[in-house]
């Protein structure tokens, strides 16, 4: 997140949700908001204080007044995650950016919440990940992107360990890591995504002081005939 965020230039920067996780600290614009849909987290703790309490899928920003929108696991809590990426659309800035993070329910993280989804209906265990995570797809993500007039800039997958409570087995599993980034990079635990907000047609303007100054017309010479002058004769 850091390293996706640090060279987006701009003024208006927006993170929505996750607010333990404050994907902006390595970003350079003035303006920045934390937004959530509470006054308090769900995690119980904040990197940073939230400036703003709204329903995702109404923010109270302006039509093309953000420069980057960052979505840290935030769709997969939406009540409507489409409505919101609608809205994040919205509010971007032609050629804005939006960074998004998801869990992918095609990897071994996916399998085992499927499995504890079934498990817990018969009283048996409980899910790695919280109940209300409704996993999205890569690919369905993109989709609604192309949709909303976005392009994919950038994407990758991460974490091909399998999902386990104690830190040391984790460890112990490292060396997936590496199997998984080159056999079998799109089961990672995670996705990663930059996509970038196009308007067709749209032609940019350049600043004022860089347009030439306009030369002035060439003086023409006109002729008078006066009264008792030859019918060849002229004075200007």
């Amino acid at each position: 997140m850091d390293g996706a965020v640090c060279d987006i230039f701009g003024y208006h920067a927006l993170q929505l949700g996750l607010t333990a996780l404050d994907g902006l600290q390595c970003n350079r614009m003035p303006y920045q908001w934390l937004a959530n849909d509470s006054l308090q987290p769900v995690d119980g703790s904040a990197q940073r204080a939230v400036s703003v309490v709204c329903d995702f899928a109404a923010l109270p920003f302006p039509a093309s007044s953000l420069d980057l929108v960052v979505l840290p696991h935030t769709l997969e809590f939406c009540a409507d995650p489409h409505a919101a990426l609608r809205e994040v659309e919205r509010v971007l800035v032609p050629e804005g950016k939006v960074v998004i993070t998801g869990f992918n329910p095609n990897s071994l993280w996916g399998m085992h919440q499927r499995r504890s989804r079934i498990y817990q209906r018969f009283g048996l265990g409980h899910g790695y990940l919280p109940d209300d995570c409704a996993m999205l797809g890569f690919w369905r993500l993109r989709d609604w992107l192309h949709l909303l007039s976005f392009e994919v800039e950038e994407h990758a997958y991460g974490c091909y360990r399998p999902a386990l409570n104690s830190a040391k087995w984790l460890q112990r599993f490292h060396w997936l890591d590496a199997m998984g980034e080159r056999w079998w990079p799109i089961f990672g635990a995670s996705y990663f995504v930059v996509a970038v907000k196009r308007v067709r047609g749209m032609r940019l303007l350049g600043t004022p002081w860089r347009a030439k100054p306009a030369r002035a017309a060439k003086p023409v010479s006109i002729a008078h005939f006066g009264k008792g002058h030859n019918k060849g004769g002229h004075s200007r």
